[in-house]
């Protein structure tokens, strides 16, 4: 991996209680090199209202090849029905900060 094959964000939002473990568990399962967890409020509508919470964001570096399996893991996980998943590709990152994201997701 390297500048040719960069590292993979995924951006996650999570109830705040919830982040933190959600966090460990992913790096734990080698899922994700490291998770960023960030406070944030949520606005958003949900079953027909306007809902506002407090939530976290979770940016989750990975692989291409691990990313499918990262958002499984976040679905099954995750306390919501529809949880927020969303995938950064990130063409610009920086080589050595690549070449140790694949080594931490690595499998071996």
């Amino acid at each position: 991996m390297g500048e040719d094959d960069p590292p993979v964000t995924a951006y996650v939002t999570a109830p705040r209680d919830a982040a933190p473990d959600l966090a460990r568990r992913l790096v734990d399962a080698r899922l994700a090199a490291c998770v960023n967890v960030v406070d944030c409020i949520s606005t958003y509508r949900w079953d027909g209202a306007v809902h506002e919470n407090d939530e976290s964001i979770l940016l989750a570096k990975t692989t291409a090849d691990r990313y499918a399996e990262l958002v499984d893991r976040v679905v099954e996980w995750h306390p919501h029905d529809v949880p927020c998943i969303e995938r950064f590709d990130t063409s610009d990152a920086h080589g050595p900060f690549a070449a140790w994201c694949e080594d931490a997701v690595d499998e071996a």
